[in-house]
């Protein structure tokens, strides 16, 4: 749907009146995986897809949520928000609105429309999208838009981890709130502290590539990934003075690795250690427009999360494996937490059409459905849209 027609959707469900619309986008991390609990970088940019809001004020303490994605309404009194799994979606802006009262933030009754084309399940933080949308839309009705952007992006993920319940880090928010059109962030997931990297791909462009497995890294497995990497730290501790295990560098972990006596344990620390390397280089190359160098580290890191952290399953490893066989394909990754959801890949603009094809055709015949391709660039964080 473009703008025009939400809004006449909009006007169909609550009536005429001023309509203000807003756009959070999804996002994609381009290498740093499963490091940002390890206290390493992550470098994630903002998508030109995401979610839309739009939202009029009322007079009451009542707020109406629809959404053009679901059928499901939900209407919420402000002085009474609960979590109610019945609520579904509607979760994640109620508990940003509950997490906003807690800290003092004012919000008054609003009537909301929430239309996106983030793909669900397919792990581009459809959720952090919302999330961050709803920070922004009452910080700018109610507060005169003057909270710190990071403060919000905080108030988003404590949301989802305190209200809705899932144990997420910061990095998906941060990316959506944070997002710059064609720059991407390095973000240092401990301090907060960032830089953004200009994304200019030239004859390139970035294709996202979804398995259409749905994204169900089971909690056991995240649990028991976090758990190797904890009982790393507490062995090399006992040697260096360190915080988190992206407190080493690749020379130093080299140097300590044999303490590490079981391959489980030593293998997840190692990918964490050499990630996080990888991550800033990564940022350096992208920097320096270096962008053979770069697609060769989305494989290498591609590599180390079949191998050292064995978080990618048959259909990550084929789609990127196809993907490298494609002429005008110079990198490919699995992104986000892995056991399917989505990969990325760099390709020639011009062959793109062509790499689609064959992709499609030989994942198709190996894993026996077809995955779905998504092309964007580099989007802007979450905004009003006048």
């Amino acid at each position: 749907m473009n703008i025009h027609e939400l809004k006449q959707e909009f006007k169909k469900l609550y009536g005429e009146g001023e309509i203000r619309v807003f756009h959070s986008p999804g996002r994609v991390n381009l290498i740093g995986e499963h490091i940002d609990y390890n206290g390493g970088y992550v470098f994630p940019c903002a998508l030109e897809f995401g979610t839309y809001g739009l939202v009029r004020a009322r007079e009451d303490k009542k707020v109406n949520l629809a959404s053009t994605n679901f059928d499901l309404k939900v209407s919420v009194d402000l002085d009474n928000i609960s979590y109610k799994e019945e609520d579904d979606w509607a979760n994640y802006p109620k508990g940003v609105m509950k997490v906003m009262m807690d800290e003092g933030f004012s919000i008054g009754g609003m009537d909301i429309l929430i239309s996106g084309n983030i793909p669900n399940g397919a792990g581009l933080s459809s959720s952090a999208s919302l999330e961050v949308l709803t920070a922004v839309i009452v910080d700018t009705l109610f507060n005169e838009g003057i909270a710190d952007r990071v403060a919000l992006v905080k108030l988003s993920q404590k949301a989802e981890n305190t209200f809705v319940g899932v144990n997420c880090g910061i990095m998906d928010q941060f990316a959506v709130g944070m997002g710059r059109k064609n720059e991407a962030i390095l973000l240092d997931c401990g301090s907060l502290k960032y830089n953004y990297a200009k994304v200019e791909l030239g004859e390139y462009t970035l294709v996202i590539m979804n398995t259409n497995k749905r994204r169900a890294l089971n909690e056991s497995k995240y649990n028991e990934r976090r758990a190797e990497c904890d009982e790393a730290l507490e062995i090399l501790k006992k040697e260096k003075s360190i915080n988190a295990l992206c407190d080493l560098t690749t020379e130093e972990f080299d140097k300590l690795e044999a303490l590490l006596e079981k391959e489980n344990v030593r293998n997840r620390a190692k990918h964490a250690v050499y990630e996080n390397e990888r991550t800033k280089t990564a940022y350096d190359r992208l920097n320096e427009g270096r962008l053979l160098e770069f697609g060769k580290l989305l494989v290498e890191s591609h590599n180390s999360l079949r191998d050292l952290y064995e978080v990618t399953g048959k259909e990550l490893d084929t789609i990127v494996e196809e993907s490298l066989k494609v002429q005008g394909c110079i990198g490919a990754r699995m992104t986000g937490a892995g056991f399917g959801g989505c990969a990325i890949a760099l390709v020639k603009k011009d062959e793109v059409n062509n790499f689609i094809n064959i992709v499609k055709e030989n994942y198709a015949k190996i894993i026996g459905y077809e995955p779905s391709f998504y092309l964007s660039g580099v989007g802007q964080g979450t905004e009003e849209i006048r």
